[in-house]
């Protein structure tokens, strides 16, 4: 599926690793796409502390020498992302966060913003709304958002988290893949699920698969199927 060549994406399966601090497995490639930015605008409504994901957001990037502002407090939080050099939406539930960009109308104009050239990263659940919908998130959904629709930048569905069936588990309920699987009964599009340690990377139209840990990939009327780091991905 083809994507704009001006969109330039980050989006990372989650923003802690184990055995790593906030965002460290991803830190180089962070500072690449970020590259010639001096501030960026983080989205912090995924979490209900606020401020206190705007700290730690602030603290970890200001170690890569780059500024920080949140958007929360903004008094007109629709220009604040208009006059962002880069956007950074932070992990935690999915269905909080979609509520929230919609609440305070900022889902067209990231769109506009991301499809001018403006660097956007996602973790989690960060990542989960830059697709189509968020209907492969793993989110209990706590609140309601007006609909499922995201923001639509990146081509195909996300699951991050993506966990792999354990071998002799007595767990009897539906495995990530099961889940995933069921999705393509009722829907078309492509989900990509991105275990921990992973990351895709999207620039001058082109998808790659950056990180530790090969990928899985879901089609409708296909077997799921692995790609492995380093991969362009093209479905």
């Amino acid at each position: 599926m083809p994507i704009p060549s001006s969109r330039r994406l980050l989006l990372i399966s989650t923003s802690t690793v184990y055995g790593t601090g906030y965002l460290d497995h991803a830190e180089s490639e962070i500072r690449d796409h970020l590259r010639g930015v001096s501030r960026v605008l983080f989205v912090p409504y995924a979490l209900a502390d606020h401020n206190a994901y705007v700290e730690k957001a602030r603290e970890r990037f200001q170690q890569m020498g780059i500024g920080l502002d949140s958007v929360h407090p903004a008094p007109d939080q629709v220009k604040a992302i208009e006059n962002a050099e880069a956007i950074f939406i932070g992990g935690g539930n999915t269905f909080r966060l979609l509520k929230s960009l919609y609440d305070h109308q900022l889902i067209d104009t990231i769109r506009a913003r991301v499809d001018a050239g403006m660097p956007y990263m996602g973790a989690s659940a960060g990542s989960n709304v830059a697709g189509p919908t968020i209907r492969t998130t793993n989110d209990m959904p706590i609140v309601q958002p007006p609909m499922f629709d995201a923001l639509n930048v990146f081509p195909y569905q996300i699951n991050p988290h993506y966990l792999d069936p354990e071998p002799g588990s007595k767990h009897m309920g539906e495995t990530r893949e099961e889940r995933l699987l069921q999705y393509l009964e009722e829907n078309q599009t492509p989900v990509i699920g991105l275990r921990e340690g992973s990351f895709l990377r999207v620039s001058t139209g082109e998808i790659w698969l950056k990180g530790a840990r090969p990928a899985r990939v879901f089609m409708r009327g296909k077997e799921p199927f692995e790609i492995p780091p380093g991969s362009q991905i093209s479905l």
